[in-house]
């Protein structure tokens, strides 16, 4: 089938270019939230039904991005999922960020300057060349938020590895449509809301067995036991031997939201995904006159257009300056034209 065929599973207004912001979810998502809402409302179940979507967006992330289920934890943010990294490193340890990074990947490593971890940056097209000794810890996104750009993961892990710095991405602007994988990392943590298509409040992340050694589970609650339904009392730790130890306790709706998202990508393709929004970016891009990319996000200077899309219903978002157009799996040949004919007539600045 083609991503065309699962057309009818959304329900977009025509004009939502705005994906990198939040995602729109399927039917299957939309519809399970629902009943599960109106469950709630009635205490017509108990919870655990609920949390049997936290087992299964934790299994389709797994093989998402190719990670073993026991290396896969749960939580609510990225900058949460971050912080007990950040808080294993030495003192004096030195962090490598791009410097447009979005902060919840830069203010976790940031606030333990007092213990000198220092955080450094470099250029996008400088962040290879950064990698040097010295360097301890990488954390980056696979796609830029501001700009689309998208990371060449295998030179940064390559480079990482020569120095035997340690590789955190962040996959929340590349989960959903960038084929990822987690060979050669440290961490891979994204949240759902965006490409994934989920409720907001469902973080999903792979920490190797070798990162899940160094770190302490601070966010460590009865969800991060053993067996959950034995540790709700008391003062025996017996935390889970895998990743789950790393597990904060799951807002169930939002997985339950998220779980069947999930499985709709997994059913249509990450790569039948990235090749539709990439040919839809490609023609937004042309139509501009741009050079083709290869990032589902598009980011142009172009006086006016926030204006200019506001008048047409389009809806984008303006980040530093620039407006960004992000296509997904909803998003049509129409949709691109409807933004194309709001833009006539103006100029994009430095193309």
């Amino acid at each position: 089938m083609t991503v065309a065929e699962f057309a009818h599973l959304w329900d977009p207004q025509p004009g939502w270019l705005n994906t990198a912001s939040y995602g729109l979810p399927p039917r299957p998502g939309w519809d399970a939230l629902q009943a599960a809402l109106g469950d709630w409302r009635v205490g017509a179940t108990s919870w655990e039904p609920w949390d049997e979507s936290t087992t299964r967006a934790r299994a389709s992330f797994a093989r998402l991005v190719g990670a073993d289920l026991a290396d896969v934890f749960v939580g609510s943010t990225v900058s949460a999922a971050v912080a007990p990294i950040a808080a294993a490193l030495p003192g004096g340890s030195k962090v490598l960020v791009d410097d447009i990074e979005f902060t919840s990947n830069v203010y976790p490593w940031m606030v333990h300057a007092d213990r000198g971890v220092e955080v450094v940056s470099a250029g996008t097209d400088k962040l290879i060349e950064a990698i040097r000794p010295g360097v301890d810890l990488v954390a980056v996104s696979a796609v830029q938020s501001l700009t689309g750009t998208v990371l060449d993961l295998a030179q940064v892990v390559a480079a990482s590895k020569e120095i035997g710095a340690l590789v955190v991405i962040d996959a929340s602007q590349a989960a959903g449509w960038l084929p990822l994988d987690v060979a050669g990392v440290d961490a891979l943590i994204t949240h759902t809301y965006k490409w994934l298509m989920s409720p907001r409040g469902a973080t999903l992340g792979y920490l190797s067995p070798r990162l899940q050694e160094r770190c302490r589970p601070l966010h460590a609650g009865w969800y991060a036991g053993q067996n959950v339904h034995t540790s709700y009392y008391g003062t025996q730790l017996e935390l889970a031997s895998d990743a789950s130890r790393f597990d904060q306790s799951p807002a169930w709706f939002s997985f339950v939201g998220a779980a069947p998202a999930l499985e709709l990508i997994e059913q249509i393709g990450v790569e039948a995904i990235h090749e539709h929004n990439l040919s839809l970016a490609n023609e937004f891009r042309a139509g501009l006159g741009l050079p083709p990319g290869d990032s589902a996000i598009v980011s142009a200077a172009i006086p006016g257009a926030e204006e200019a899309f506001a008048a047409a219903g389009i809806r984008a978002a303006v980040r530093g300056g620039n407006l960004r157009a992000s296509f997904h799996v909803y998003s049509t040949s129409a949709d691109v034209q409807s933004a194309l004919d709001a833009l006539d007539g103006l100029a994009v600045e430095n193309s």
